[in-house]
């Protein structure tokens, strides 16, 4: 046999190219919404965008992520779930106390209404689906309110583990702010290496109060707060309160969290 100079060169068989890349996993990324703005008498269209960061997390996995558009048609939202080999939603504003009945003032509280209604279907999809789900943040509340649970609207109001150091949740992105302490033998537990316990990021005011439907609580951080939850008995469902699209490049257990879930989508 010819002895290999390029691709386009050696044999049909050659044992060093001939061997094709493995496919990557089309995962579905759920967009961020900006509502459109004046332009003198003019209103300018919607703008949807996803962070480089979270894709460039998913490229570096194996994934290839691909942003979806948001819609009413909840026909096609189904379709989303249906071609997708796993679905990502992001951080963004707040969830809508209104999706669980509370209509009560939560100030400091912004909202999207669009965003809202299309993952509450979206993330229902998923599931019934069976599909590796991965949301991060905002997207792990509107997973818990999707599924029928509530969220707590105001972290800094809620009474912290006896004894335990009060923590900053909010606003520190690119660096670590607390540890979690995660359940033996969880999903999370298996998706980031093993690790029992290690320290995140964390930019929330916001987190799970009553979970819904399925949802477990697999990791809080060391002064109580919720920060993980996962739904057993299914593929890949895992919700982490920090943003592990920041820290992937320096934090192997978040890297290993955005491996395991593109391993997940592989089938």
């Amino acid at each position: 046999m010819r002895s290999c100079v390029s691709c386009d060169t050696c044999d049909p068989d050659c044992p060093v190219h001939s061997e094709k890349p493995e496919s990557r996993p089309l995962i579905f990324v759920a967009p961020r919404f900006e509502p459109g703005r004046m332009y003198g008498e003019e209103q300018l269209a919607p703008n949807e965008a996803t962070t480089k960061c979270y894709v460039d997390a998913i490229f570096e996995a194996g994934g290839l992520p691909v942003m979806m558009n948001i819609t009413e048609d909840e026909a096609l939202i189904r379709e989303y779930a249906r071609r997708a080999d796993g679905i990502c939603v992001p951080g963004g504003p707040d969830v809508s106390p209104k999706l669980w009945g509370d209509d009560s003032e939560h100030p400091g509280c912004s909202s999207c209404p669009e965003r809202d209604a299309f993952e509450m279907v979206l993330l229902r999809a998923a599931v019934e689906a069976d599909k590796p789900l991965f949301t991060v943040c905002r997207g792990t509340q509107a997973l818990n309110v999707a599924l029928g649970g509530t969220l707590n609207m105001d972290v800094p109001t809620i009474p912290r583990t006896p004894g335990a150091r009060e923590r900053n949740h909010v606003n520190l992105m690119g660096r670590p702010s607390h540890d979690i302490i995660i359940q033996e033998g969880s999903l999370l537990q298996r998706a980031c290496g093993g690790e029992e316990r290690y320290s995140v990021n964390s930019a929330h005011h916001c987190c799970v109060e009553r979970l819904g439907r399925g949802l477990v609580l697999s990791a809080h951080s060391d002064d109580g707060i919720p920060e993980c939850i996962e739904m057993p008995g299914k593929r890949f469902v895992l919700g982490v309160q920090w943003h592990p699209e920041y820290t992937w490049y320096a934090s192997d257990a978040d890297f290993n969290i955005w491996k395991s879930f593109v391993d997940a989508c592989r089938g």
